[in-house]
């Protein structure tokens, strides 16, 4: 089992990751989106979720009806974050699916990752402790 791997399987029973995997995960997943054009092709069949605000366990449901990756294409319509307890722990598995499987899984942005941005940066820090990210 590869160390995504192990970290993907880690994140879905919501354990937290140590700071050095997570900003490994965030420069491979950087990697991916910056290349990635603003508008993007999704092959169908695909299930569409949106509106996920931090509801970690919800999420979970989702994978559980519309399938495991990379069997399942997933469209996420943004608002990943807020609102919801679990807002690092959602995004964080978005990411590390995302860096598993970059054509399986399409995350665009919502209001909650451009305004509300420094509110979940905040609850990163919390989560995550003081580290410099």
């Amino acid at each position: 089992m590869s160390d995504l791997d192990r970290q993907i399987e880690q994140l879905k029973r919501c354990e937290p990751l140590k700071e050095s995997e997570v900003k490994s995960l965030c420069l491979k997943a950087m990697e991916i989106l910056v290349e990635e054009s603003n508008v993007q092709r999704v092959d169908a069949p695909v299930t569409i979720c949106g509106d996920i605000h931090g509801q970690f366990y919800d999420m979970k449901e989702l994978f559980k009806v519309g399938g495991d990756c990379p069997k399942t294409n997933y469209l996420f319509l943004g608002d990943f974050v807020d609102r919801g307890f679990y807002s690092v722990e959602t995004f964080l598995l978005m990411l590390a699916l995302k860096v598993r499987y970059p054509d399986r899984i399409t995350l665009i942005r919502g209001n909650h990752e451009s305004r509300q941005i420094t509110r979940y940066m905040d609850s990163m820090m919390n989560a995550c402790g003081n580290m410099a990210l």
